[in-house]
């Protein structure tokens, strides 16, 4: 068995293998990774997609936290990371197929759903736009192969879309609170923000680089660093993987008044579920408001609004 240390598989990692040179030096972790996504990606489960997908998130981001603990741990990381990266490669080519046309697979959007799915959602490419609320919803339900959205653009590191009618509702409840948005990804929803006067920077540790461009506005850091630099009196996180370790600082951060998770109302697809229960210094409730204008709602998706109890006397 080919055998690397925890730091040498993040560096190696870095480098962006290709999928054929993964698969080459883990075989046998290949033919798991491979037996998985064949079960999920059998005809009568392409609706399990997304939350497998989901699954791969959260595990890639435990298994990063778990490459200074002992022996046994870092192994069971490492194999972690290494089926991880294969998995999201995988999808990330059948992504290509299915939305740029670069082959003829069984998930390939055909013309009337592509062209409806890119003039709704992207300006081009896989670069998102704010979403008509009103369009969304009309042409929604004449997409028969919507079903085939979200584990499409989630390699890509795409969880939800955002609405016109979603991004002014979160920079009226930000108001005039400085803001951060932690693992932002490509930053997409703190540009919005910033277009509707939000005073907001992004940051993401850039540990997904293999599958998302990251730009040069979205900082690479991590939140502890992120919130001890910047000091912000609000922090917004869309779809964080569920049993992160990094919400857990964001609470504990002094100047943090307002916390915005974007998730859903699943506890076991986003969040730190653990976390949100044991808050005994901030109030929070879903809003349903906001709830209903996150794309789409077949995600059943989901906005918490934590805010800060005033200090007692």
């Amino acid at each position: 068995m080919d055998r690397l240390g925890g730091r040498d598989i993040v560096l190696w990692l870095a480098d962006k293998p290709s999928l054929d040179v993964l698969k080459a030096r883990f075989p046998k972790w290949w033919e798991e990774t491979g037996n998985e996504l064949l079960d999920v990606l059998g005809q009568r489960r392409l609706g399990l997609v997304a939350e497998h997908l989901a699954r791969i998130r959260s595990v890639e981001a435990v298994a990063l936290g778990k490459l200074n603990g002992r022996s046994v741990e870092r192994d069971a990381a490492v194999k972690d990371l290494v089926k991880s990266r294969m998995a999201v490669l995988a999808m990330e080519q059948l992504l290509a197929g299915a939305v740029f046309g670069k082959d003829a697979g069984p998930l390939r959007f055909n013309w009337w759903n592509g062209f409806i799915l890119q003039k709704l959602l992207f300006r081009r490419d896989l670069e998102r736009k704010p979403v008509s609320l009103f369009w969304f919803r009309f042409w929604w339900r004449w997409l028969p192969q919507r079903r085939f959205l979200m584990p499409l653009v989630q390699p890509k590191g795409i969880y939800c879309f955002f609405s016109k009618t979603l991004v002014k509702g979160l920079a009226k409840k930000i108001g005039g609170l400085s803001a951060l948005e932690v693992a932002a990804g490509d930053g997409t929803l703190t540009r919005f923000l910033a277009a509707e006067g939000v005073k907001i920077r992004a940051i993401d540790n850039h540990s997904w680089s293999h599958a998302i461009h990251y730009p040069s506005d979205v900082e690479k850091n991590s939140v502890g660093p992120a919130l001890a630099a910047h000091r912000p009196e609000a922090v917004i996180c869309s779809w964080p993987p569920a049993g992160n370790d990094f919400e857990r600082v964001v609470f504990s951060f002094p100047t943090v008044k307002m916390y915005i998770v974007i998730a859903s109302r699943h506890s076991f697809a986003a969040g730190n579920w653990k976390e949100y229960g044991l808050q005994k210094n901030f109030t929070w409730e879903k809003d349903e408001r906001l709830s209903r204008w996150v794309l789409p709602s077949d995600l059943d998706p989901a906005v918490y609004v934590f805010e800060r109890k005033p200090l007692s006397n």
